[in-house]
């Protein structure tokens, strides 16, 4: 079935005069018709969930203001136990290498699991409609991808169409969740793929486009944050954006590290992850008795901050409780997204930093809600390492001009702030990419100083017959290294001459190993030598090691350097560069 499929599928290309790359267009469009429709599927679903737990639909702020106190401890509780059952089965369930998309396309094969998939979806499912403090994006994204996978699978794709498929349904995820097509596209080749190349950006690109005409087109359809018309910005107003971005870099940092903390504190706990999550939500449905404001990704908290007047005090308290119930929802191991959460600490911090501008510089700064914009995408570029997709991603939701150039340099100002910190990402994926490239920066200035080994095998120039057995019978080696009484080295003792004088019964036994020396028979090795300087001189030489010396000069002998090091260390530059 399958090669009749393949050779049906050649046949239609060939009569069409398509090639593979261009045929790839189409199966990205397909991506994101399917993408657009998995991601409808789970936010309906999250409303229908809503609707029967609460009798209410909507805002989870609003639904949560509106139950009674234990209402809103018990639902995160149940919720968070429900989810963790479903995640002891997702666990018993084989995954593969490809269980996340971010895996699946950039080392894996392209092929997902979908049992797992669907669990871990459900789980992420009863999280969310409970009011767990966690975005609905990442189980989003991941059911995307999945469909662009079955798709995928379905035709027979090899490894390599496959990947760039699923980055197609995982641009769609991220388009028909934000409504930012081009932020979805640079979301996948910035952070996933790691580059822009154009073989993988245009099917990506119309995958995005589609999902967000199917979105449009489907009934339900508004833009995901109604933003307000972004002020004209004076020319030295953008100093202080400026400075935002140098905030946002400081503080998306901690706000990753506090998750990590979060993290670690549950796994103390060594609860069963029913239970552990269900003390999660307990924990969130207790700080929602008295803040009902931490129910939910912080989307409807956005929207807020941009639209109401709030004092500076409340959006305080609401951010740091926030931040807590986000840390204890994670921490706990709930499936989910921080990205929503970002863009909400993101706009409070930029909301509290316009107040204090105002305040300071009164009828001279815009107003809190144009930092509130800013600052979401400063934050964002600072917590996920993609500044490009940052400032796509919000111009995408203005649609105004004005907000390029203060959006720009805070984004830009706010990653290289972060980077210089400590380089945390929000997506393990842009960490191991950075790790790979530091790595590739530190293999290529290696020198051959940080690969000697001691060199066992030595003799001064008067060693004996007796003393030069035996070393080559304690050592498998082919060659003594022979030195001066100053440690300099003079050249080599090489078993074959010495195994040749043996056996032609010579009597001569006071001869020394000066008498059997080779001088400069290997090339020697310096310590300033590079990775590829030493390798060539390994290819001239058949042997296992090579002598190392301080320099023509001073020959003395510093040890030795072992081709198995030296392979190693190519072969490490070579894995952290694929």
């Amino acid at each position: 079935m399958r090669e009749i499929w393949l050779k049906y599928r050649l046949r239609v290309l060939n009569a069409c005069r398509v090639s593979e790359n261009h045929s790839m267009l189409l199966w990205g469009a397909l991506a994101g018709f399917v993408g657009a429709l998995a991601t409808i599927a789970f936010r309906e679903s999250i409303a229908l969930l809503q609707l029967l737990l609460t009798g209410h639909s909507g805002s989870f702020v609003e639904i949560a203001k509106g139950l009674p106190w234990y209402m809103r401890m018990l639902l995160p509780t149940a919720g968070g136990i429900v989810a963790g059952l479903f995640l002891v089965w997702a666990k018993r369930v084989p995954a593969g290498a490809g269980g996340d998309y971010m895996e699946a396309v950039a080392i894996g094969d392209g092929a997902i699991p979908v049992r797992h998939t669907l669990l871990r979806s459900i789980s992420s499912l009863a999280t969310i409609a409970s009011g767990g403090s966690i975005g609905r994006e990442g189980p989003m994204v991941q059911l995307a991808a999945l469909c662009a996978s079955l798709v995928g699978k379905f035709s027979h794709f090899p490894a390599s169409r496959l990947r760039l498929l699923v980055a197609c349904g995982a641009a769609a995820g991220i388009t028909s969740a934000y409504n930012a097509p081009i932020a979805g596209a640079f979301f996948i080749t910035e952070i996933v793929l790691g580059s822009l190349v154009m073989e993988s950006f245009g099917p990506v690109v119309v995958a995005s486009v589609v999902a967000n005409i199917t979105m449009r087109e489907l009934p339900g359809y508004k833009p995901t944050y109604e933003m307000p018309f972004f002020p004209d910005v004076a020319g030295w107003e953008i100093l202080l954006f400026v400075v935002l971005g140098v905030l946002a870099g400081l503080l998306a940092p901690q706000f990753l590290r506090t998750l990590e903390v979060g993290k670690a504190a549950f796994g103390k706990l060594r609860l069963p992850l029913p239970v552990r999550l269900g003390v999660g939500g307990l924990l969130v449905g207790l700080i929602s008795v008295q803040v009902p404001d931490v129910w939910g990704n912080g989307y409807s908290l956005v929207n807020s901050l941009l639209h109401t007047d709030w004092v500076w005090h409340a959006v305080l308290t609401v951010l740091l409780v926030k931040i807590l119930a986000t840390t204890i929802t994670v921490g706990s191991g709930a499936v989910g997204g921080i990205f929503t959460p970002v863009l909400f600490v993101g706009a409070a911090v930029g909301f509290l930093f316009g107040d204090s501008a105002q305040a300071l510089i009164p009828f001279h700064v815009s107003q809190p809600f144009a930092y509130a914009m800013v600052g979401m995408g400063a934050f964002l570029a600072a917590a996920s390492n993609a500044p490009l997709m940052a400032i796509l991603m919000i111009f995408e939701m203005t649609l105004s001009y004005q907000v390029v150039l203060p959006l720009m340099l805070s984004c830009v100002v706010a990653y290289v702030v972060a980077r210089s910190l400590d380089g945390r990402s929000m997506y393990d994926i842009t960490l191991k990419r950075h790790r790979d490239a530091e790595e590739r920066l530190r293999l290529r200035g290696t020198h051959m100083s940080e690969l000697i080994r001691p060199a066992e095998t030595v003799l001064k120039e008067d060693a004996s017959m007796e003393d030069m057995s035996a070393v080559f019978l304690k050592y498998p080696v082919k060659y003594i290294y022979v030195v001066d009484d100053d440690e300099r080295y003079q050249g080599v003792v090489a078993l074959q001459d010495l195994t040749s004088w043996l056996l032609d019964k010579n009597d001569d036994a006071d001869r020394k190993a000066r008498d059997f020396l080779r001088p400069h028979f290997l090339h020697e090795v310096t310590p300033d030598m590079s990775l590829g300087e030493a390798l060539q001189l390994f290819l001239d030489h058949q042997g296992e090691r090579l002598p190392v010396i301080a320099n023509a000069e001073d020959p003395r002998l510093l040890g030795v350097v072992y081709k198995t090091s030296l392979l190693d260390a190519y072969f490490r530059l070579d894995r952290s560069g694929n």
